[in-house]
């Protein structure tokens, strides 16, 4: 540690505007740098990508997406894009004004981009919002990284956030911040909460996508929070730490389209259900 404040680097993809507030107030943390990767998907070739596609979005979307593509017109992927950079160069705006350097990396487990991590010489990586990191990666600092997961590990490790557990009809949603392992989500515990889960029929009827999206965005304020009250616990050595039993619960991943048209029909049977 540098003299009394904890040094530490943030890997995100964007999105962390707030948590560089909360941190930035801190005078026992130490903001070495911000990396934000640019590349958020993995490449793959056409062929790949039609099979991904059609497996989690199904024919009619993938036709729509890739007609779209080739011969104009709305294209999802391309605003999905074009969102998160935006968020990028809201952030890199926000670093800025807070005098936090910034370094955009290709990806991180390029040797590039590893080197500047090992040059930053922090003591603690916080990942926010990324895709899996390797732990030639998050080992880096020299108290390793920590995570924010929207879900209540160990029971929900992986995701999406809010997808299954609405698809298992639980009353609340966990945030966990913990240390990184090797497996996905599965690292000593520091701080977790939990929200309710109630989906609103007369807002959002079956229309479930708009409501994870109006979720989702809610969870961004108590998650940068709790991420903020580690770092300061570790910077004070008191954090707490709680092994994971993974023997429970388990890793959950993206929804196939039939899952998805499966959630569609559990809600319209928890409406009927309501109504009677």
């Amino acid at each position: 540690m540098n003299g009394n404040k904890l040094k530490v680097v943030i890997l995100t993809h964007g999105g962390a505007n707030r948590l560089l507030e909360l941190l930035a107030a801190l005078e026992e943390i130490e903001i070495a740098g911000v990396y934000i990767e640019t590349v958020t998907e993995t490449p793959r070739n056409l062929m790949e990508k039609l099979k991904r596609s059609i497996r989690y979005d199904g024919y009619s979307a993938t036709f729509k997406k890739f007609s779209a593509k080739f011969f104009g017109g709305a294209n999802g992927g391309a605003e999905e894009l074009k969102t998160v950079r935006e968020s990028q160069k809201e952030l890199e705006e926000a670093a800025e004004k807070l005098k936090i350097p910034v370094y955009r990396v290709e990806n991180y487990h390029a040797e590039p981009a590893m080197n500047l991590l090992q040059k930053a010489d922090a003591d603690l990586g916080i990942l926010y919002g990324t895709n899996i990191i390797k732990e030639t990666v998050f080992s880096i600092p020299k108290r390793g990284s920590i995570n924010i997961h929207q879900g209540l590990a160990p029971i929900y490790r992986g995701g999406p956030t809010v997808f299954w557990e609405l698809y298992n009809n639980e009353q609340e949603i966990g945030i966990t911040v913990h240390y990184v392992a090797p497996k996905v989500d599965t690292g000593d515990i520091i701080l977790q909460k939990t929200l309710p889960l109630r989906y609103d029929f007369s807002r959002y009827g079956l229309n479930y996508e708009n409501f994870l999206d109006d979720f989702r965005a809610a969870l961004k304020e108590p998650s940068a929070q709790l991420t903020a009250e580690a770092v300061g616990l570790i910077a004070a050595l008191k954090e707490p730490r709680t092994k994971q039993d993974t023997t429970v619960g388990k890793r959950y991943r993206l929804p196939t389209k039939a899952e998805k048209d499966a959630l569609r029909r559990v809600l319209r049977r928890r409406q009927v259900e309501r109504s009677e």
